[in-house]
């Protein structure tokens, strides 16, 4: 069945060019999944099979301390989302993955990567540079993690997801930067002062 691998190819083609042959596997072997708002792609302990491509949609990954979410990343269109604990070692992931809106996803087996890779070395190019660009990503999570400043942290936010800022519900964004909604909400109320003034 072939499904429409555009968005995908693009995204992959920014990072290295990808060949016809890769192309046309993407296309055989992409499907097409939608996941409703509040909907898991994967639950903590269990093993993450497959690979996924937003095409429209929010995804946040979280773990789970009690009774309490704690949101560890948040992206959207045009990003791929998986478990590397899965990807890599078939072993249970330590985080769960949450549609935060009404999402269209492809998806591709652990199966289809690895045979990707084997068939067209050149693809090994591909995610090579991709991963480098989501260890960058980590590296900044990293960093707003380490921030001490509410201020500081929010404006971080804004200068790499300002995108998300709308779309993404304040208490995932006060998760994901370490502080409370109340702090949150306080942060954004004296920003907005201050540049109104």
């Amino acid at each position: 069945m072939n499904t429409d691998v555009t968005l995908l190819v693009a995204t992959l083609n920014h990072f290295h060019p990808l060949s016809k042959g890769v192309q046309e596997y993407l296309r055989n072997s992409s499907v097409a999944v939608p996941f409703q708002k509040g909907e898991l792609l994967l639950k903590e302990g269990d093993v993450c099979e497959h690979i996924w491509f937003i095409n429209k949609g929010v995804i946040r990954g979280y773990v789970k301390e009690g009774h309490k979410d704690i949101t560890t990343w948040i992206t959207a269109e045009y990003e791929l989302v998986t478990s590397i604990y899965g990807l890599e070692n078939n072993e249970p992931a330590t985080e769960n993955i949450q549609a935060l809106e009404n999402c269209e996803l492809l998806a591709l087996t652990n199966k289809n990567v690895q045979e990707l890779y084997e068939k067209f070395p050149e693809f090994n190019i591909t995610i090579r540079k991709l991963l480098q660009q989501y260890y960058k990503d980590a590296e900044g999570r990293a960093f707003v993690a380490r921030l001490t400043n509410a201020e500081n942290k929010y404006k971080y936010f804004l200068k790499r997801y300002r995108h998300l800022a709308n779309r993404v519900p304040l208490k995932y964004i006060a998760s994901f930067l370490g502080m409370t909604l109340e702090t949150l909400s306080r942060t954004r109320s004296k920003m907005s002062n201050s540049r109104s003034s």
